[in-house]
């Protein structure tokens, strides 16, 4: 049977094949996204925008916080598992 529906499914193959890169291209990503030592330099950066005076107060800690979220994320591992996606 399963060389009967390898090749029924044969046409189908250049789908099934950028699923798996366009999946494996978002696994990287996130995994780029939550990295902690990425956001930790995200996290020096914006301490630098605020001492530069470059943003704000509030902005500041409005983007701290989303950054102390993927750092939680990438702390426990949830990298990669679909967790962070939603956004």
């Amino acid at each position: 049977m399963g060389l009967i529906s390898e090749v029924l499914l044969l046409p189908f193959a250049p789908a099934r094949g950028s699923a798996w890169v366009i999946g494996k291209v978002l696994e990287e990503a996130e995994r780029l996204y939550y990295d902690p030592a990425a956001v930790r330099a995200e996290l020096a950066r914006l301490e630098e925008q605020l001492d530069a005076g470059e943003i704000t107060e509030e902005e500041f800690d409005r983007r701290e916080d989303e950054l102390l979220d993927r750092l939680e994320i990438g702390m426990r591992g949830g990298a990669g598992t679909g967790e962070g996606t939603a956004r």
